[in-house]
């Protein structure tokens, strides 16, 4: 049973694509829980990028999680899933339920601070299903996220709760770019879990 009716979520964006903020989806006891557990049993790495020729090592932490040990592809660095663990699996699951989506894998990111965060970027891989949609789950410190139209710059910001669901879908990843911008007001550490579809 979808406990949201997403026939009275609102489109956040005013074209070119459909953005749908569900705000918190559970009790802050129960967030807070899932943000301890997700700290303790992810399996993190600090993230790695080719950049203009460059190696980079990032602050920032990730873990790759799905239903196959698949190799997913961004950034020009080649990770491998790892299989869902049981907190993943629930998650998974409410987000599902929600979204009225399926979702094949996960990226975990562990943002330790406001002074890490992710430039404008498009989430259009060719792994990744075309227009497919993808929901960002958010625990622990709450932080801006913004969007930006690639031809007209036209820009759209929220600020994503402890506990909240953020879904991307049709033709966003096309037409937007988005960012989490670094900001020195956050000492503590934010997790998000972007769910989305691989094609195998």
């Amino acid at each position: 049973m979808n406990l949201f009716d997403n026939n009275l979520i609102t489109n956040l964006l005013p074209q070119d694509g459909t953005v749908n903020y569900y705000g918190k989806i559970m009790a802050h006891t129960q967030a807070q829980a899932y943000y301890e557990a997700l700290l303790e049993t992810t399996a993190w790495k600090n993230d790695e990028a080719i950049i203009f020729g460059k190696h980079i090592v990032t602050a920032r932490k990730v873990a790759w999680y799905g239903d196959h040990t698949f190799a997913y592809t961004y950034s020009k660095i080649t990770k491998q899933a790892l299989l869902w663990t049981p907190t993943l699996i629930r998650l998974k699951t409410l987000v599902e339920t929600i979204s009225g989506t399926s979702y094949n894998s996960c990226l975990l990111n562990l943002y330790h601070s406001g002074q890490e965060g992710m430039g404008w970027h498009s989430d259009d891989e060719k792994t990744l299903q075309h227009h497919a949609s993808i929901a960002a789950l958010s625990f622990g410190a709450e932080r801006k996220f913004a969007f930006k139209h690639k031809q007209n710059g036209q820009n759209v910001s929220l600020n994503l709760e402890n506990g909240s669901l953020l879904v991307m879908k049709d033709a966003t990843q096309s037409h937007w770019l988005h960012q989490l911008p670094k900001t020195t007001k956050v000492k503590t550490p934010r997790i998000s879990l972007t769910f989305r579809s691989i094609v195998l």
